[in-house]
Formats: C-alpha cells, sequence, structure tokens
C-alpha cells in the first residue's frame, strides 16, 4: 500500500525484436499479466487490441520493415512495451526505433478526423483514439524512434 492506501500500480516491461512473432508472443504474455494482475475480462480485450495494433504499427513502421520473424531483420532493431496496471486503469507504451517525427504523427492521430472507409490502411489511429481515454506519441528516450503512450481508465463518461 502506498501512503495514502491505494495499492501501487504493478507494471510488466517487454524489450522485442521488431518482428510480428514477437507481436504475437508479447500479446498472450501482456494478456496472461493483465489477467494475473485482475483486470476485468472486457478491459483485456481492449488492452490485447490496443497493444497489438501498436505493435504492429512498431514493426510496419518503425524501423521492423514488416518483418515476420526476428531473422528476417536487416538490424537488431528492437521495439519495447510497458503496461501499468492501476487499480482505476491501465497505461500502455509501445516504443520502436524508425526515427518518426512525433510532431507529424500526432497530427495524424486526431480522433475528430474521420477516415477515408475507402482506404484499405490508414483507421488505426482513429480507432485507438475512441478506445482509450488518452492517446499521444512522444520522442523514445534512446532517441531512435517514437513511443506511443495511451492510457485508458475503467470509469468512462
Amino acid at each position: 500500500m502506498t501512503q495514502n492506501g491505494a495499492a501501487p500500480p504493478h507494471e510488466l516491461r517487454l524489450d522485442l525484436p521488431a518482428a510480428h512473432s514477437a507481436e504475437r508472443m508479447a500479446r498472450g504474455v501482456l494478456r496472461q499479466f493483465a489477467q494475473r494482475e485482475r483486470v476485468p475480462a472486457a478491459e483485456i480485450d481492449t488492452l490485447e487490441f490496443v497493444a497489438g495494433e501498436l505493435l504492429t504499427n512498431a514493426v510496419d513502421h518503425g524501423g521492423g520493415e514488416r518483418a515476420l520473424r526476428e531473422e528476417d531483420l536487416r538490424s537488431r532493431v528492437r521495439m519495447s512495451l510497458v503496461l501499468v496496471v492501476r487499480v482505476d486503469g491501465w497505461t500502455l507504451r509501445v516504443g520502436d526505433q524508425g526515427g518518426a517525427d512525433p510532431d507529424e504523427l500526432r497530427a495524424r492521430m486526431s480522433p475528430s478526423d474521420e477516415p477515408d472507409l475507402d482506404d484499405d490502411r490508414g483507421r488505426g489511429f482513429f480507432l485507438l483514439a475512441q478506445m482509450v481515454d488518452s492517446l499521444d506519441v512522444v520522442r523514445s528516450a534512446d532517441g531512435l524512434g517514437v513511443e506511443f503512450v495511451a492510457v485508458r481508465n475503467y470509469a468512462r463518461a
């Protein structure tokens, strides 16, 4: 317990090769961790979907060059996942090494922008923004890429 009587948050940290096989494994680990932390079942589904979308984005656009397996990577490019589970919700951080500009990405993440339904791609950020309370992107701590930050509170209005 913390000083104010609330339970401290619990955290999962994964450092992964930027390949789709690692993304699939990470979703399974995340689901098991969330179940152990007693995250409500409906929230686990949302969490796994959000994590899957952000990890897929990291592989396809964040330096992984759409690699299916680690052996397919041309370099040792990595992605990261950090999940913090609180009593009232969760915060998910997914980082990549793609070198994108956070300001340019943030401009495309506005939930008020309706996606083009005739386009086969480009709906991911719109959908994610509808599922969480906040979605942002910042420069990664190592400066090699970006980190997406999704926050969801269980008591949503």
